[in-house]
């Protein structure tokens, strides 16, 4: 089964105990609903257990209501060696309306690793239609903006 689907889809409904004061879902609910969807996408790819490595470039667009049915799509977009780069789109809207909004965007990447936590190949995958052509070549782009960031952000970090 490795190798043989590169996304995934979770639906469910946002509930009350994701709520924050502002009486919408609290942000930290969608990260966590990104990093299930992400982990499950590179499990499936990958056979294997796998570990986030990175998250970047969040975008919350729109709010959650509490009740509305929320759409988390991964879709891995390029494999390294032992890396699986996924991109995550979150969509939501009223369950009984047919339309839903496009509601948060990042790239989350994860690395398959052994029992020991040491990293292990996996399956490569290649883009084939020209929207996952033009999806590796944006994940390639923000593997070389991640690293003038850490290169930028090095005098800052506390070790």
């Amino acid at each position: 089964m490795a190798g043989t689907k590169n996304a995934i889809t979770l639906r469910f409904l946002a509930e009350p105990s994701d709520v924050n004061f502002g009486g919408k879902v609290h942000g930290g609910a969608v990260m966590k609903w990104i990093d299930q969807a992400g982990y499950t996408c590179a499990v499936n790819w990958c056979g294997q257990y796998a570990v986030t490595v990175y998250v970047g470039g969040i975008r919350f667009y729109k709010p959650i209501s509490i009740g509305d049915l929320v759409e988390i799509t991964a879709t891995i977009i390029y494999t390294g060696s032992s890396s699986m780069h996924i991109s995550i789109n979150v969509a939501a809207g009223n369950p009984r309306q047919p339309h839903m909004e496009k509601t948060t965007h990042c790239i989350i990447v994860f690395a398959a690793v052994d029992a020991q936590g040491k990293t292990v190949p996996v399956p490569a995958w290649e883009p084939v239609t020209p929207a996952e052509i033009s999806l590796k070549a944006y994940a390639k782009r923000l593997m070389n903006l991640r690293k003038d960031i850490e290169e930028e952000m090095k005098p800052y970090l506390m070790e």
